[in-house]
């Protein structure tokens, strides 16, 4: 191939800012996995049907399966590894956890950053809204019960630590 069949990328991924050289056909998930080593967003229909390459593209969920790279180009992209904060689990890990809301794993980040965008818009959703908001991700193995369980254990601490911080400290 040559040179002109490439272009430069800039993505905020977690919080890092990346420069890519990419095909423009380069998938937004391959790029996060091949080329920044993000093994967290996988692919699983690669069709948009089952929501495990889920991630956040400027706080908005999108199926990174359909998404070309240069689409994200000066976005922000937020994976399943953006969640944990110096080597603590988000409360939405500890709780699919705790929840046993996982068995294999696969379709987990989707889950978890499905749910992650619901709780930043709605931090208190009755279990018919969280119902509704993971209606696009499938998940093979656990049912759904416990995941259901583990978004509303989430928001409950993720109340619950919003709620003992003090005002007035920025946090």
């Amino acid at each position: 191939m040559q040179d002109e069949d490439f272009v430069t990328i800039r993505l905020t991924v977690n919080g890092g800012t990346h420069r890519l050289v990419v095909e423009p056909r380069r998938l937004l998930a391959d790029a996060l996995r091949e080329d920044l080593g993000l093994t967290g967003t996988n692919l699983g229909c690669e069709h948009g049907v089952c929501g495990s390459c889920t991630v956040l593209v400027d706080g908005q969920s999108v199926r990174s399966c359909l998404m070309f790279a240069v689409q994200a180009n000066g976005h922000e992209v937020m994976t399943v590894e953006g969640l944990a904060r110096g080597g603590e689990l988000h409360p939405l890990q500890q709780a699919f956890w705790e929840k046993q809301g996982l068995q294999c794993g696969f379709c987990t980040p989707g889950f978890l950053m499905t749910a992650y965008e619901l709780l930043q818009h709605n931090p208190n959703p009755s279990e018919e809204e969280i119902r509704s908001a993971l209606s696009g991700n499938i998940c093979r193995c656990t049912g759904y019960q416990q995941i259901i369980e583990a978004v509303q254990s989430a928001s409950q601490a993720v109340a619950g630590a919003s709620a003992t911080v003090p005002s007035g400290t920025g946090a």
